[in-house]
């Protein structure tokens, strides 16, 4: 149900493969100022990622949020991005088979044209959605609230650098910067890294004190615990920007991407682009745990509701 002290959001996620898209959807599905209007998924076998966003909106006990498949191939240059690891864990689990294909791009104009103005559109995987929603109806950004995207790699020691959500379609990404959008809000790797979770702390912080959501946790990104070590929060620090701002500084100018490579730039004070330069990640944790630490989701989720409205009537 919409509220007006809600912030209306639509994701755009390739949840089912790093377990940062996870993490960040149950945040957005359990934040008590976020209106989730809809999921849409994007890259690879989207079917397969969908089942994985429906399963976890269920364990959060937010099956009332939509999902949309999304594009599966790059529009024309760019790596892909075919596998989802995470589709093994929930398999078995009931879920819906055959969602119609290459709907998001509808969901997405029409909901947020249903609404200008009032919604975020927020990018946390590869661009390829995004990009022909852009190219379909340039006018769209403008109608935005506002377009959040954990993407690019900006201020390394290298002039220019690369980043997957980037490199798996370089030509959407170029659609998406050539595009006139008011208001975007990049927030790339070199910023993201500092909030990382080493293998111990995930394993008490995230899978022992999230209840039945934390065990689903453990399931999707055991994986990737056991390649890596470690868990770090790109998307969801990209999710809690768009409702705490203030948790990263930012600069303005313009984000660039080379054609010849997918290498990412930045050109401070050249355009209109907001790119996070510097995290609190103790700010972030802090909030991010206020949020999602609940071993019954559904109770939590309508306290921190209840104390949402209470605040704005008052």
């Amino acid at each position: 149900m919409s509220h007006s002290s809600h912030t209306k959001v639509v994701v755009d996620t390739d949840i089912g493969t790093d377990p940062d898209d996870g993490l960040a959807l149950a945040y957005l599905a359990m934040h008590p100022a976020c209106d989730l209007l809809g999921v849409t998924i994007v890259t690879g076998d989207v079917q397969q990622r969908a089942a994985v966003a429906e399963i976890l909106l269920r364990a959060c006990d937010r099956s009332d949020v939509p999902i949309h498949c999304g594009r599966r191939e790059p529009l024309l240059k760019g790596a892909g991005q075919p596998l989802v690891q995470q589709y093994d864990c929930i398999k078995h689990m009931t879920h819906i088979q055959g969602r119609p294909e290459n709907a998001a791009v509808d969901f997405l104009q029409r909901t947020i044209r249903n609404h200008p103005g009032e919604v975020v559109l927020l990018t946390i995987g590869p661009l390829s959605n995004a990009g022909l929603l852009f190219a379909l109806d340039p006018e769209l950004p403008s109608l935005c609230k506002e377009v959040v995207s954990m993407c690019g790699k900006y201020f390394g020691p290298e002039k220019h650098q690369k980043e997957w959500n980037i490199l798996v379609d370089e030509t959407a990404a170029g659609i998406v910067l050539k595009t006139q959008r008011p208001r975007h809000r990049f927030v790339g790797l070199d910023v993201t890294r500092p909030c990382t979770l080493q293998a111990h702390d995930a394993e008490k912080r995230l899978f022992q004190e999230l209840g039945e959501l934390g065990g689903l946790m453990k399931s999707l990104g055991d994986w990737w615990l056991k390649k890596k070590d470690r868990f770090t929060f790109h998307d969801p620090l990209a999710a809690a920007i768009i409702f705490q701002p203030d948790l990263c500084e930012w600069v303005t100018g313009r984000m660039v991407v080379d054609p010849s490579n997918g290498a990412t730039s930045f050109e401070a004070n050249a355009g209109t682009d907001l790119v996070a330069c510097d995290v609190n990640p103790e700010a972030f944790f802090t909030n991010y745990f206020e949020v999602v630490k609940s071993t019954s989701p559904k109770e939590t989720f309508d306290r921190m509701r209840a104390q949402v409205s209470s605040q704005v009537s008052s």
